[in-house]
């Protein structure tokens, strides 16, 4: 069954350099329990994306399309009811808890907030269900009292806290927007374990932000590839990770180190992607990569390409997607 149908979203923000679009024409759909992962650049749109999906967004901007949430257009509810959807039936864990958790407030009181909200359960019921989502994100409340403010908790513990809020009412999707961000590595993996541990336990669809390719590999079931506001490449996770078509995704895959590898060895440099994205106001007027991209042709620079279906449900937007003789001429040169 689907849970969220996404239609040609289109969002407008108001901006130094005029009204100028950020995210164009995004389409996707995700079914129960679905895991899907959003991979780019900073400043490609993905936060704008989610944010949209949230209504958050400031309130001069201008948002088109269709947001499909169990059917309801979620674009053209009023305030009052889009607010019994924010943390009910979508939960977002944000980039940063230092700055997402209200530091003057004690952290269960911030937890039992959406249940007080959203659930009609009386004070000794929501009690309970706070002592239970510390157990589930793993702070049990014998060590980690709910009087403890976020100040006095460690950057992981803070996401954790952030999770339990996410999931308190046992929302349809869940959202986690670069969840790891200043974490270490170590946190990082706990962090992503939980998460995925807990999707899959509540039967959560799971949209997941990271600049993170390895795990995009092992948590999304599918992969949307974007660039500029736009989708550049979608599909099957593995089918997208095995037979890479867009350049901009091959690029992105070049970039990343590989085990063994080392810079005073004599081997060569770590691939890089020419260039960087491009300010909103600066786009080229064809295909956005197109200057960045080293199979650019007179088309790329004319119109933005229109999808090309590679097999099932695995689409690219290009004029030249990748052949086998590309990807090894691009490994030897590297």
């Amino acid at each position: 069954m689907t849970v969220l149908q996404v239609d040609d979203l289109s969002v407008t923000l108001h901006t130094p350099n005029g009204s100028l679009e950020v995210i164009n024409r995004l389409s996707f759909s995700m079914a129960d329990g679905e895991k899907l992962g959003i991979v780019g650049e900073s400043g490609c749109g993905k936060s704008v994306a989610v944010l949209a999906l949230m209504r958050l967004l400031p309130p001069d901007s201008t948002v088109r399309g269709k947001v499909l949430l169990e059917g309801r257009d979620i674009l053209a509810l009023t305030e009052k009811e889009i607010c019994q959807i924010r943390g009910n039936r979508i939960g977002m864990i944000f980039q940063e808890p230092m700055t997402a958790l209200n530091p003057v407030k004690q952290i269960g009181s911030q937890i039992s907030e959406s249940l007080y909200l959203h659930l009609d359960l009386n004070r000794k019921q929501r009690q309970d269900r706070v002592i239970d989502l510390m157990d589930q994100v793993g702070l049990p409340v014998n060590r980690f009292p709910l009087d403890l403010y976020p100040h006095q908790l460690s950057g992981g513990q803070r996401q954790r806290v952030m999770i339990a809020m996410a999931i308190a009412c046992n929302p349809g999707i869940l959202i986690a927007d670069e969840p790891t961000t200043a974490l270490d590595v170590t946190v990082q993996e706990q962090i992503l374990n939980l998460i995925q541990d807990l999707a899959d336990s509540l039967g959560m669809a799971l949209i997941l932000i990271s600049h993170d390719l390895g795990v995009i590999a092992r948590t999304a079931q599918t992969v949307m590839v974007m660039y500029t506001g736009g989708i550049v490449e979608k599909g099957p996770t593995a089918d997208v990770f095995q037979n890479m078509m867009h350049p901009y995704t091959y690029g992105l895959f070049s970039a990343i180190p590989h085990a063994g590898s080392s810079m005073v060895s004599g081997r060569k440099r770590l691939n890089s992607i020419p260039g960087q994205v491009p300010e909103l106001h600066l786009r080229p007027r064809g295909c956005p990569f197109a200057d960045r991209c080293f199979k650019a042709g007179p088309a790329c620079n004319k119109k933005a390409p229109e999808a090309t279906t590679i097999s099932e449900d695995h689409q690219v937007w290009c004029y030249h997607p990748l052949t086998q003789k590309d990807k090894i001429g691009k490994i030897e040169s590297g």
